[in-house]
């Protein structure tokens, strides 16, 4: 039985398992490859010293990289759900390896045209469809009980990782300056690091991570032909779901603040906290913020699987959102300096990877396993339309500066009305029984966990 804690000791439970431990090292090498590039193309898009970055060119940034991938999810979690999801994590970190040296070549280059964008983009599409793949996973490597702690586990580890890559960037810099070399040594890493990831996953057996199908898997042209069939089955699958249906609508308005957040941060601290000429202290500013964002993961981890021990997943994601409006109307009593910016930051994490890790458990509780990677594909459909979404709006809202009252009080307001939303609906007619793992027995979940 779990042993309840602390996250050192849900850590020592779900890794008893060894196939977990397989799949855990696998998203773990992942993400930090993933830490290490996002920090070479931001210091490479908004960090250069002879361009000045405006909301609108986040927006644009933001809406070439993540928005394509929204329109071909469907097809990503067809996908999920017919080929098999430990091949998808192989292929999918050794393609993510060689689009990032072709990212490294053109950063030597220091070119940042078209084409530029185009591989960002595939790199992100491709990363998105292999996070799927590990969401979908994670229900056949534990038992039903571990789920949540499996998850904040996961989820809170990877993201630690993923400030460990950046960590590596940042590290890799210092040694080689901040020129477009040593952006490229930085994605050379990563690509490295990706190919350790497939190795990694290499090591899993083919069939472990599902999908469960009655049949042969159906070739690639068949299912592609299936996928508007597919995808209305699946949306009829969330509506019927009340659970997962909540829960994806909660996660979407805090997307929508948190990626208006994103942006005013970043201009902040590009082009006023620091002066818009030292882009090291900006992004070495900016980079605490990351970390307190990744102290707030780990509190969340530590604390999300001892509450929902005690109290309803739902409950707990309401008081995480109203903490963050709260967080957010202080604010406005207090001088915008960076201590502040900080400690807003610490408390948004433990929102955001609190709500996270609810949501995903209530989302791979409610839904059936052959319909889980469509899920999980429109789940991160969700995520990324609702993030382009803010970041459009901030084109307008947000000053160059990345300081407003209104935008902060809006902020804080958003969140409030989304707690205040889903607490009412989930306490009016609250969601059924949480816990078990839709289309899992109990006994073939705890056989998955114990083997």
């Amino acid at each position: 039985m779990p042993r309840p804690g602390s996250f050192v000791g849900d850590l020592v439970d779900v890794l008893e398992g060894p196939r977990f431990r397989k799949l855990y090292a696998t998203r773990l090498c992942a993400q930090a490859a993933d830490g290490a590039t996002t920090v070479a193309l931001t210091s490479f898009v908004f960090f250069s010293p002879e361009r000045q970055a405006t909301a609108g060119d986040v927006a644009t940034a933001f809406a070439v990289t993540l928005l394509p991938y929204s329109l071909v999810g469907p097809f990503a979690g067809v996908l999920l759900d017919r080929w098999r999801r430990r091949q998808i994590l192989v292929v999918a970190s050794l393609l993510k390896a060689l689009l990032v040296l072709v990212l490294a070549a053109l950063v030597a280059l220091d070119y940042a045209g078209a084409g530029f964008y185009a591989v960002g983009l595939l790199v992100l599409s491709v990363n998105r469809f292999y996070l799927s793949a590990l969401s979908a996973a994670l229900p056949h490597v534990v038992p039903g009980r571990e789920l949540v702690m499996a998850n904040s586990v996961s989820t809170t580890s990877g993201t630690v990782s993923s400030l460990l890559g950046a960590a590596l960037a940042f590290a890799i810099r210092a040694v080689l300056g901040d020129g477009t070399a040593a952006t490229a040594g930085v994605l050379v890493a990563s690509a490295l690091t990706s190919t350790g990831a497939a190795a990694l996953a290499a090591r899993m057996e083919r069939d472990l991570l599902g999908p469960d199908l009655d049949g042969p898997a159906p070739h690639l042209q068949e299912a592609l032909h299936g996928v508007a069939r597919g995808m209305a089955e699946g949306g009829r699958h969330i509506r019927e779901r009340t659970a997962a249906r909540r829960a994806l609508t909660a996660i979407a308005a805090h997307r929508l603040v948190y990626g208006l957040w994103t942006v005013a941060t970043l201009l902040l601290y590009r082009n006023t906290l620091h002066d818009p000429g030292d882009t090291d202290a900006a992004i070495a500013g900016l980079a605490t913020v990351v970390g307190a964002s990744g102290a707030g993961y780990f509190l969340a981890a530590l604390a999300t699987p001892e509450v929902t021990a005690h109290a309803r997943k739902s409950t707990w994601v309401t008081t995480l959102l109203a903490v963050a409006g709260l967080t957010q109307l202080t604010l406005l009593a207090l001088p915008m300096r960076e201590g502040t910016v900080i400690g807003s930051a610490l408390l948004l994490g433990l929102a955001a990877q609190g709500v996270k890790i609810c949501v995903d458990s209530m989302v791979q509780e409610a839904v059936s396993d052959e319909f889980r990677g469509r899920v999980f594909s429109v789940y991160d459909t969700v995520f990324n339309v609702c993030f382009v979404s803010a970041a459009a709006f901030a084109a307008a809202a947000v000053p160059t500066s990345g300081r407003s009252a209104l935008l902060t009080a809006g902020l804080g307001a958003g969140y409030l009305l989304a707690a205040g939303w889903y607490g009412a609906v989930t306490t009016r007619r609250p969601d059924p029984v949480e816990g078990r793992i839709a289309g899992v027995s109990p006994a073939a979940a705890a056989a998955r966990g114990a083997t």
